[in-house]
């Protein structure tokens, strides 16, 4: 028997999570969200910079509060991970062992475990033992050198693109992978997530282009990076911004009827031609402000969008009709993706207080 709130495509599926911050957490979060009995094993004593109820992260499991550094906090964990179908850690290399709730300590409970490991730099190499954050992974991965304008630095992405994107997401999708193919053999096995794998397989496009010389590695000069006037960030008479995708000849034509300017596909052709072009749609943007923007280009296949903060992107009708942010505890925040016909997902639960390891038992026999 599992947590009885639980819904989604993976109800029923059990996961113990070892208590660490960033992907990890988010990885938890996400399977949490599609339904999986989620239960938290976090520190006794939690140094925290924001309240509980703030860390969203946490959001849709239980916790459990155990020391694994000592005998019957180790005790307590594995009674727990016996009975549980995935693991996740996000220590440096070799914690977990010392800690006795490695992969081959938690086999011997339980041989069918799928055990996730989160790490920025992997379990092996030379840097696997060393610390890192988000931007010296996407720094060495490549992906931190092709964001940004020409003529400034590389642009951090929040930590999106590393930690949740490159890591998180590959975490996920490798724990689903592994124990579809536990159901087969009647094995579990390691899944080693790093960072800076998962930000390198995120540029795999950017790679092949390279390749056939249709990328350069020179900052703000290509398709997608602000290379061209007409997908790039203009900003508007009160400052604000929108930004610009009419990338197909169809949503270019549709762009220059509505801004108005006078290009056609000739002009895109002649690269001699762009940095005027970009000044006369930056001028024009200029002229009113980002909301009077809005007005011309909502309901067009421009590609046009304004570039909303975190704030107001709940307010936006799209987003608001979709219920893409919710309101849970008082607290806004998104919506579980993607989204599922059949079993439909839900945030089960807020960052809640600490169980005991009978009571989650109490569920998983």
């Amino acid at each position: 028997m599992s947590d009885p709130n639980s819904s989604g495509p993976l109800a029923g599926l059990r996961v113990v999570e070892l208590a660490g911050i960033g992907p990890g957490p988010f990885a938890a979060m996400i399977l949490a969200d599609m339904g999986a009995d989620v239960v938290r094993i976090d520190r006794p004593v939690l140094d925290t910079p924001i309240a509980a109820r703030y860390d969203l992260l946490r959001r849709g499991r239980r916790t459990l509060a155990i020391d694994l550094r000592t005998p019957t906090g180790r005790s307590e964990a594995l009674a727990v991970i016996a009975h549980a179908d995935i693991l996740i850690e996000g220590n440096r290399p070799g914690v977990a062992e010392r800690l006795g709730v490695g992969p081959e300590e938690c086999w011997a409970q339980n041989p069918k475990l799928v055990y996730g490991r989160m790490t920025g730099w992997g379990q092996d190499g030379p840097l696997a033992h060393t610390a890192g954050h988000d931007i010296t992974y996407l720094a060495l991965s490549g992906a931190l050198h092709a964001i940004g304008s020409a003529d400034g630095p590389p642009v951090m992405p929040v930590n999106l693109l590393g930690d949740f994107g490159g890591g998180s997401m590959y975490l996920v999708s490798g724990l689903l992978a592994a124990l579809w193919e536990t159901q087969r053999s009647g094995k579990g096995q390691v899944v080693d997530a790093a960072i800076i794998d998962g930000a390198a397989s995120l540029t795999t496009l950017l790679h092949g282009l390279v390749a056939a010389g249709s990328w350069s590695t020179d900052r703000g000069t290509n398709l997608l990076d602000g290379g061209r006037p007409w997908y790039d960030i203009y900003e508007t008479s009160d400052h604000r911004w929108m930004a610009v995708g009419a990338l197909e000849p169809k949503f270019f034509a549709e762009f220059c009827r509505l801004l108005p300017l006078e290009a056609d596909e000739s002009d895109r052709a002649d690269p001699s031609r762009w940095p005027k072009m970009k000044q006369r749609i930056a001028n024009a943007f200029a002229t009113r402000t980002r909301d009077e923007w809005d007005g011309v280009f909502s309901d067009s296949d421009a590609c046009v969008a304004p570039v909303l903060s975190l704030t107001e992107a709940g307010e936006h009708p799209h987003l608001r009709y979709r219920a893409t942010y919710l309101d849970v505890d008082g607290i806004r925040q998104p919506a579980p993706a993607p989204r599922f016909d059949r079993t439909p997902t839900v945030i089960s639960s807020t960052p809640a207080a600490a169980l005991t390891s009978e009571d989650v038992l109490s569920t998983w026999r």
